[in-house]
């Protein structure tokens, strides 16, 4: 009686660890070989010149007039100028160099997600946790997470507008 228990909770357990993917990567969201809906941008509209000897000889590889331009959209949109895109504006060289004042890492984000792979396997804490790579991001980061709801009506307290507030996580379930 006893032994047919025993096989059983060995089996939850090991259906248990294969659940895993024994890759601790940070709340990883990507979706795999799906098409990236944000990456469709529709083209501009097409438009005559006054003259069809005004068109430009094609280039192999070249663009396009009517190819959408994201990046420099974006840029215009926030008050740059897309031809000193890469550069820092004259502008900002003092707010840049504030900023590098104690050095620069061009590997930043692989530095950030080595130190939060390792902060988080030093939180772990659970034994079962640490056999079967259970993901305890949100636990091992509960003491520096903001109750959103307690921070909204702490400034609301404060007589300050909130006007992006999301509307309260009861209402939202």
């Amino acid at each position: 009686m006893w032994r047919g228990r025993a096989v059983l909770v060995v089996a939850a357990l090991l259906g248990l660890a294969a659940c895993g993917n024994g890759t601790p990567e940070l709340m990883n969201l990507r979706s795999g070989e799906s098409p990236d809906e944000f990456g469709i941008v529709p083209p501009k509209p097409l438009q005559m010149p006054a003259s069809l000897g005004e068109l430009p000889e094609p280039t192999p590889g070249g663009t396009n007039r009517t190819d959408p331009r994201p990046f420099d959209a974006a840029i215009t949109a926030l008050g740059g100028t897309p031809s000193a895109a890469g550069g820092i504006p004259a502008a900002d060289g003092a707010l840049f160099a504030h900023a590098a004042r104690f050095g620069l890492d061009s590997d930043i984000r692989g530095t950030l997600a080595a130190e939060d792979l390792q902060w988080r396997r030093d939180n772990r804490g659970r034994i079962l946790e640490q056999l079967f790579n259970v993901n305890v991001y949100f636990r091992a980061y509960r003491d520096q997470s903001l109750d959103q709801d307690a921070e909204l009506a702490r400034w609301r307290a404060l007589g300050l507008w909130t006007p992006s507030a999301p509307p309260p996580r009861a209402a939202q379930d």
